[in-house]
């Protein structure tokens, strides 16, 4: 064989198997060399063309193949979603050929289309692109749910473009697309496009060719869907069982505490078994207080020094307050008046019906109080309450035989005073030690709250009862701190009304006497219109012992007498009344008068010579001069009480 004919052969053999780049002209002058011409090299040469593009359509599918079978043994390996989903469009970016390649998510609930990934993407515009529903050509397929393409993105229907898409497809530079979606059943999960620069004619085996790539991108999100989906139900399982168990931890919590509550009411120790349980079962500090905010009883770990527990603040005295409306116990400045889950501080009220005893005050614990643990509290509150009812009962019977001993040793009936010292003693009280006594003038309705708030500050030596219409505490002077007058205004901030009180010295055996004596003065005092104030006995002593207590007469006396006197000062503005008293003081001498008052002797004399004219010329005649002395120095010593307790007095009748 030639040379020329050998050359003509390989030609041949070359292009039969697909290799090189034989064009059609050259295989039919290979042929021609050969000596095949005319129709016979003309079949012949058509023969070889379609057995080289066959072998060249083979090589390519062997090549999509195995880049399939890569990419699916890349989803049996992979577990990252996000690294699976970037090979895969970098996979179908190098296939395809295309200039961009992307990933479109489509969420269901919005209907929009998010690009995920992309490869070939220069754009951060495009990167980020959101498609809205029945926007783009990514609209068309998830409605359609089959593959499209256009040649040319800007001569495409004017109702799907959005001018956001717009911007985006622009500023990529994308001419041509092709999109096809990412099914799971009838779901669409998504769109997997690749898109040129250039005008460009996707033929039918890139379409499936992206298509067979989709469904590898569809499986990877289903997977992701299904992965997320378990996570979630194992997420709300764990949780079920985590409040499952809190709620179980609660329930024995509050088993704990209803037994030990039950102990404690029975066995009668008061609140400090309250606190104690509360404070175990729930590990937090706890306080209960009374109705003054006094500390009844505490336990658990001790608070800081600057904790709100440690004192009654506003917030937590607001919290009480709607503790007390609603019933349940509340958050201190909590968002809705409940316990959250944060473990803050919450205060239950002890309340029954309208009576308020007081409140259980529960510090930060490491845990929030779920609905068993506030019922429990509640329920803690409700106990609180009976116990203050139970210890209000046996206050109130002890109150009861305190004031029968008070009226059997203030009766003055010797026959029976050895039976009452033995139940003066039972009580805990030595008749002959009680060497003080004060006499409490309080409205009827507040006489028992009086006697209640007297009996624990007077202590238990002392006896503390009602008698003839007033409140009488007698007591041994040297084992009582508080003075007189602060015992009255304690009286009257927990009546919240006027309070007269009378003491007096008791002397050996004489409590009888004594009290005489200080109901007198109380008396003779309500006479004069004085309701409030600490008024000594040994000061009105000798008006007591003389005038009548009748508030008519007694007012009627003191206007018979000065009465003249009080109406010209008011008058005129003068002070004659107060020359009257020192007149009276200086037994009844001009001279030492003007020297107590530092006036001169003739302006003394001017002013005798006035009262002359206001009360008769006689007036400084022995039985007048003492009757005026009297209701001078009486008036005098009411206008000091009234003056004292910043309470003026009654005006008396002007006749």
């Amino acid at each position: 064989m030639s040379e020329d004919a050998a050359a003509a052969a390989a030609t041949l053999i070359e292009a039969a198997g697909g290799t090189g780049a034989v064009g059609y002209a050259e295989l039919t002058a290979a042929l021609a060399r050969l000596g095949v011409t005319g129709d016979e090299g003309t079949r012949l040469a058509g023969t070889v063309d379609r057995l080289r593009r066959e072998q060249d359509r083979l090589r390519r599918r062997e090549h999509e193949l195995a880049a399939l079978f890569s990419s699916a043994r890349e989803l049996a390996e992979l577990r990252d979603t996000d690294a699976l989903l970037q090979r895969l469009v970098r996979r179908a970016h190098e296939m395809m050929g295309g200039d961009v390649t992307y990933l479109s998510e489509f969420d269901p609930e919005t209907r929009e289309l998010r690009v995920r990934v992309t490869d070939g993407s220069v754009s951060a515009q495009f990167q980020r692109l959101r498609v809205p529903p029945g926007r783009g050509l990514a609209s068309v397929i998830v409605e359609t749910r089959t593959p499209q393409w256009l040649s040319r993105y800007q001569v495409y229907r004017a109702d799907r473009h959005e001018p956001s898409i717009d911007a985006a497809v622009a500023a990529e530079g994308i001419v041509s697309i092709l999109g096809v979606p990412m099914l799971s059943g009838d779901e669409v999960l998504g769109v997997l496009f690749v898109a040129n620069r250039e005008e460009y004619e996707f033929a039918p085996e890139e379409t499936a060719l992206l298509s067979a790539l989709a469904d590898h991108a569809a499986v990877v999100l289903h997977t992701a869907q299904s992965l997320r989906r378990l996570q979630h139900s194992e997420d709300e399982a764990r949780r079920a069982l985590d409040r499952l168990t809190g709620h179980l931890a609660e329930r024995d919590r509050a088993n704990t505490v209803h037994q030990q509550l039950v102990r404690a009411v029975l066995a009668g120790g008061g609140f400090a078994p309250v606190a104690e349980t509360l404070a175990t079962a729930l590990g937090r500090p706890v306080m209960i207080i009374d109705d003054r905010d006094q500390v009844l009883a505490a336990d658990g770990p001790a608070p800081p020094a600057d904790d709100p527990l440690n004192r009654v603040d506003e917030p937590t005295r607001a919290a009480i307050e709607d503790s007390r409306r609603s019933g349940h116990c509340v958050a201190v400045g909590g968002r809705d008046g409940r316990e959250g889950s944060d473990g803050s501080r919450t205060v239950a009220a002890l309340s029954a019906g309208r009576r308020y005893f007081g409140a259980i005050l529960l510090g930060e614990g490491e845990f929030g109080l779920g609905p068993v643990d506030r019922r429990t509290v509640e329920r803690a509150a409700q106990v609180g309450a009976l116990l203050a009812l139970q210890q209000e009962a046996g206050a109130e019977a002890e109150r009861r035989v305190r004031s029968e001993v008070v009226a059997d040793l203030l009766a003055a009936a010797p026959e029976r005073y050895a039976d009452v010292e033995r139940r003066a003693r039972r009580l805990g009280v030595v008749p002959a030690d009680l060497d003080a006594l004060i006499l409490f003038a309080v409205p009827g309705e507040h006489r028992g709250t009086a006697v209640r708030t007297l009996g624990p500050l007077c202590g238990d030596r002392a006896l503390v009862g009602e008698h003839r219409g007033f409140v009488v505490a007698a007591y041994p002077a040297a084992r009582l701190a508080i003075e007189p007058e602060e015992l009255r205004v304690r009286v009257g901030q927990a009546i919240q009304a006027p309070v007269l009180a009378v003491p007096t010295a008791v002397s050996a055996g004489a409590l009888p006497a004594a009290v005489a004596v200080a109901l007198r003065t109380a008396r003779l005092l309500a006479a004069l219109g004085i309701e409030d104030g600490t008024a000594s006995t040994d000061d009105y002593l000798p008006y007591s012992a003389l005038l009548d207590t009748d508030a008519t007469a007694l007012n009627a006396f003191l206007d018979e007498t000065i009465g003249p006197i009080r109406r010209y000062d008011s008058a005129r503005g003068t002070d004659l009344l107060g020359t009257l008293r020192a007149f009276v003081r200086s037994n009844a001498s001009p001279t030492r008068t003007a020297r107590a008052l530092s006036f001169h002797p003739n302006t003394i004399l001017q002013r005798l010579d006035r009262l002359d004219q206001l009360l008769g010329r006689t007036w400084r005649d022995d039985e007048r001069l003492f009757r005026i002395g009297i209701a001078a120095r009486l008036d005098e010593l009411r206008e000091r009480l009234s003056a004292r307790s910043n309470a003026p007095p009654k005006s008396e009748p002007t006749g």
